[in-house]
């Protein structure tokens, strides 16, 4: 027993002597000492953070460049910025997220799509083709139409801003001109008066005069009204193949067979003998031009 009780007290004593050992570690100032060559943050004696030793300077355009030359820099001299790969890359990654709201809302993707859903719909097919497939044409035929745009945005953004001829600022408002020339052909004048009275905004009648918070929404309830219509029109033949169907079956008396059981072999039939797909995909393309 007196064994065990000074086992006990010894290891509650190294406890105390490790718990009084980090607390010092913790509240204690430790010197570090560095020699003059060392001037340097991180990195090594090849490769600085620092490109030029301090107070160095000798002028007030040199004070206001930063003085580092890692791997994450923002250079900004006289209204011009140079990011670098590691900074690209983040924003990139955040344009990504935010790549398909704005393939939504600012491209030719609402009305293919929704067009598509409607022929699926007419012929009654149910998952065939799948949603993934729609999306999938969609996304092709969609930078099919938009290509002009993106080039123009690259031209007269992309490539000028890596040059360091535009700013943050004029880069973003030359990107968005090609978006908006391409949303003001598509959009009805209709639906521009309609946001521009409902935020009291004068318009002059030209496309410089629309803010771009009111070209947006205009051109997404344009191309929903157009996608409607063309749903409308590509309902009909189907609806007549349906009403033949219903009525023959009435006449034969089977009042219990659901018509659209025996209309969706004759609606593909109709389908494939007029080349639908093609009927309907170049009809929706041929609309943005």
């Amino acid at each position: 027993m007196k064994k065990y009780f000074s086992g006990k007290k010894v290891m509650r004593m190294i406890c105390l002597l490790f718990s009084v050992g980090i607390l010092l570690y913790m509240y204690c100032p430790v010197p570090v000492l560095a020699s003059e060559s060392e001037t340097h943050l991180t990195g090594t004696t090849d490769e600085r953070t620092n490109r030029r030793e301090p107070g160095e300077s000798e002028s007030q355009e040199e004070l206001q460049e930063l003085n580092i030359g890692n791997t994450f820099t923002i250079t900004y001299n006289d209204g011009n910025g140079q990011l670098n790969g590691s900074l690209r890359i983040l924003i990139t990654l955040t344009l990504i997220a935010l790549a398909p709201i704005l393939i939504l809302m600012l491209t030719s993707f609402t009305r293919i799509i929704i067009v598509l859903h409607f022929t699926r719909a007419a012929l009654n097919t149910q998952t065939a083709p799948p949603n993934q497939v729609l999306i999938g044409l969609a996304l092709f035929l969609t930078f099919f139409i938009m290509q002009p745009t993106f080039q123009a945005v690259y031209d007269n953004a992309v490539v000028p801003f890596e040059a360091g001829e535009l700013n943050q600022q004029e880069a973003l408002e030359e990107g968005l001109k090609p978006f908006r020339q391409f949303m003001y052909g598509q959009t009805q004048e209709r639906d521009v008066r309609l946001f521009l009275e409902i935020s009291d905004t004068e318009w002059n009648g030209d496309l410089d005069g629309i803010p771009t918070s009111v070209l947006i929404p205009s051109f997404i309830i344009s191309e929903l009204r157009k996608a409607f219509i063309i749903g409308f029109y590509i309902y009909i033949p189907f609806i007549v193949i349906d009403m033949v169907v219903a009525s023959t079956l009435m006449s034969m008396g089977m009042m219990m067979l659901p018509p659209t059981t025996i209309s969706m072999p004759f609606k593909i039939l109709l389908f494939v003998l007029a080349d639908g797909w093609n009927l309907i995909i170049g009809s929706v393309v041929k609309t943005f031009y």
